[in-house]
């Protein structure tokens, strides 16, 4: 993993790579193709929340993760075109946001559909982007499984956790903000589950 530096190495729009792979499996085309579409889906989504977010806050979390996904969308283009390592390797992506939970159930008015678009809020929008990178979060695992190319397995691989930091952030910002709600079982009722399992000493096992 390596700090971003989008510029200078990236493939210019447009270009094709100087040499196609042909080591890929049919069904693993298809899922790559999924995956690809999948990333565009979001980017375009999060250009139109970008309209409506109010927060700075939430607006500086959205670009941030809009930077990133491109990086990891030309990256991830290259590795599938040319079966090769891309010039801009698997970055690391990181939140800026803390690891505090609230925990606990607080009132509110229930919960409906929006009446119209002027309805929207940042609570909602929040919401969209967490719909956005949870899911490519399952689609990407389920992905990794099915590639045979092995540059092209490692670049979905590594991209994993990326979506699931990604996602982390977004269920941060809307729990300090009171949009995600953290419910905890009774104090006795968790020590019970958490006291439920004992380790096994390596001895034990079968030889």
């Amino acid at each position: 993993m390596h700090n971003m530096n989008q510029q200078g190495n990236q493939q210019q729009p447009g270009a094709m790579p100087q040499q196609q792979s042909t080591n890929h499996g049919g069904h693993e085309l298809f899922d790559a193709h999924e995956v690809i579409a999948g990333i565009i889906n979001m980017l375009d989504q999060y250009q139109m929340y970008n309209q409506h977010i109010q927060d700075p806050e939430l607006k500086d979390i959205l670009q941030r993760q809009t930077s990133f996904v491109t990086q990891a969308y030309n990256t991830i283009v290259q590795a599938f075109q040319t079966g090769q390592d891309p010039n801009v390797p698997t970055q690391q992506y990181e939140m800026q946001q803390d690891n505090n939970v609230v925990y606990g159930i607080k009132p509110g008015q229930p919960k409906k559909p929006n009446a119209s678009i002027n309805d929207i809020s940042d609570q909602g929008l929040s919401a969209y982007m967490l719909g956005n990178t949870k899911s490519l979060s399952s689609l990407l695992a389920m992905t990794a499984l099915e590639m045979t190319n092995p540059v092209l397995r490692r670049v979905i691989a590594d991209t994993i956790p990326n979506f699931i930091e990604m996602s982390y952030e977004i269920f941060l910002y809307q729990n300090k903000n009171g949009y995600y709600q953290v419910p905890q079982l009774a104090q006795q009722d968790m020590q019970q589950m958490l006291n439920s399992y004992t380790i096994v000493h390596q001895g034990n096992q079968l030889h």
